[in-house]
This record gives structure tokens, C-alpha cells and sequence, in this order.
């Protein structure tokens, strides 16, 4: 009989230890197919591309789970999570947008750096209006975008633009960074700042123009699974598949820094 009590014990604790997870890209399982359900991403728009093709491999990785996304400004997902948006992770594209998020009290754990970024200078293919350096964006004869100062882009261009001493004179101020972009793809502004991850994903449409002053203010990326996360086991499977070294090597390959 004491033997049996001990055998019950034994496989009692066993059952109650749940899979490690971390930083290596490990997904907690919630059955033996893998996870279920959907995982809510709220995310920067300058990480379209690269959390398109991390969701995807998580998703192939646990066929049953389906990961969506809300990519936009930070400063307007932060607004839309802090009224009550139902979302799991959220992924700021600087650690101001994640503070409103933290300071809310919506955070499930302390959020974790995970890319960097800095700003470069977008023109259309071939630079039809001959755009060189920063200084261009003070010329009132080019047609301009920057970000809306609210969002990150926008707060480092602002930032950037104080350091050189250059008073800009944008034409039009967009709700992100994507939007910022699109304006160059489409030849409507001659130049744009965006950042260098943008100007790589757009390939020969856009041309780049590096700027010295942007090493002085790189964005750093912080994400967390959130507290009131309607699927917390995919939230933290997301969340450690971008901090994984598989997440990093996506991001650096994307043309994000690592931490």
C-alpha cells in the first residue's frame, strides 16, 4: 500500500510540471497537436514583415493556432489597449508606448527588448529630385513625409532633426511609418524618414540615404504578452519565438539590430 501512495505522489508531481519556456524558442504545449485557438498580436507597423513570417512559422509549428495582427502606430495601439481592446502580446516600436501600456497595469511580465532600429532617408528609385542628406528636409521646394510626431518614428525624427540644428518643413505627417513609406512607393513625396528596415523591405522601389545623426537616436523594440491575454500559453509561445534565437536571426536578417 505504501508503495502505491508513493507511485500516485510520483506521478502526480510529474503531471503538474508544466514545458520550460524562455528565450530559445521553445512553445509551451497545450495538448499533444500543439497549441489552439487564435493569438491577438498588437504590433509596430515597421514590423510588418518580419512578425508576418515569425506568426507563420508559428502557426506551421502548431497547425491547430492562428496568429492575427494589428499593426499600426505604437502610440495608437498603446491607446487602443489602454481602453480595453482585447489583444495577448503587444510590441512597441520604443519603450515610451510601452510605458503607457506598463503604467496601466496591462503588462503580464516586465517587457523584453528585442530589436533595435534607426531612421534613413527614403526617395523613390533613381532620387528623381536629387535628395543627399538631412538638410533636404528643410528645402521648401521638395515635397516631404514625416511621421506624426506621437508615434516613434516621428519622436526620433524630432529628436534627430533638434540634434542637426535643421527645422524641417514636411508636407504631410502620417499615422505611421508604413503609411510614411507608401508615399515614396507611390512618388508623392520626394523623400521620406523612415526607418531602415522599411526602406530594405520595400526593394527597388525605394532607394536609402544613411544619415549620421541617426546613430544618435536608435529605437529600441519591447514586447510583452498582456495580463488579461484571452490565449496566455500562445502569448508567451509568440513572445519567446521573437525573443528566441530564431526570432533574432529573422529580425537581423530584416535588417533590425539585435538587443
Amino acid at each position: 500500500m505504501r508503495r502505491l501512495l508513493a507511485l500516485i505522489s510520483l506521478l502526480t508531481v510529474a503531471g503538474c510540471a508544466g514545458p520550460a519556456t524562455g528565450g530559445t524558442g521553445t512553445v509551451p504545449r497545450s495538448s499533444d497537436d500543439g497549441l489552439t485557438g487564435t493569438v491577438t498580436v498588437f504590433a509596430a507597423a515597421s514590423l510588418t514583415d518580419v512578425f508576418t513570417t515569425l506568426g507563420a512559422q508559428l502557426e506551421r509549428d502548431n497547425p491547430q493556432l492562428t496568429v492575427q495582427f494589428n499593426f499600426a502606430g505604437s502610440s495608437a495601439l498603446a491607446a487602443q489597449l489602454v481602453q480595453g481592446a482585447p489583444a495577448d502580446v503587444f510590441a512597441s516600436a520604443n519603450p515610451q508606448q510601452m510605458a503607457v501600456v506598463t503604467e496601466a497595469g496591462l503588462a503580464a511580465a516586465e517587457p523584453a527588448v528585442f530589436a533595435g532600429n534607426v531612421l534613413e532617408i527614403a526617395v523613390p528609385a533613381g532620387n528623381p529630385a536629387g535628395v543627399t542628406g538631412l538638410a533636404d528636409f528643410a528645402d521648401p521646394d521638395l515635397t516631404l513625409a514625416l511621421c506624426a510626431a506621437d508615434v516613434p518614428c516621428g519622436a526620433a525624427a524630432s529628436a534627430v532633426f533638434a540634434d542637426a540644428g535643421i527645422t524641417p518643413r514636411p508636407d504631410t505627417e502620417e499615422e505611421d511609418v508604413k503609411a510614411a513609406l507608401t508615399k515614396v512607393q507611390l512618388g508623392e513625396v520626394d523623400a521620406a524618414l523612415v526607418y531602415a528596415t522599411d526602406v530594405r523591405a520595400a526593394g527597388a522601389d525605394v532607394e536609402g540615404i544613411p544619415f549620421p545623426q541617426a546613430e544618435r537616436e536608435v529605437n529600441e523594440y519591447p514586447i510583452c504578452a498582456l495580463a488579461a491575454a484571452p490565449a496566455p500559453a500562445g502569448a508567451r509561445a509568440f513572445v519567446d519565438l521573437v525573443t528566441s534565437d530564431a526570432g533574432r536571426s529573422a529580425l537581423v536578417a530584416a535588417g533590425f539590430r539585435a538587443p
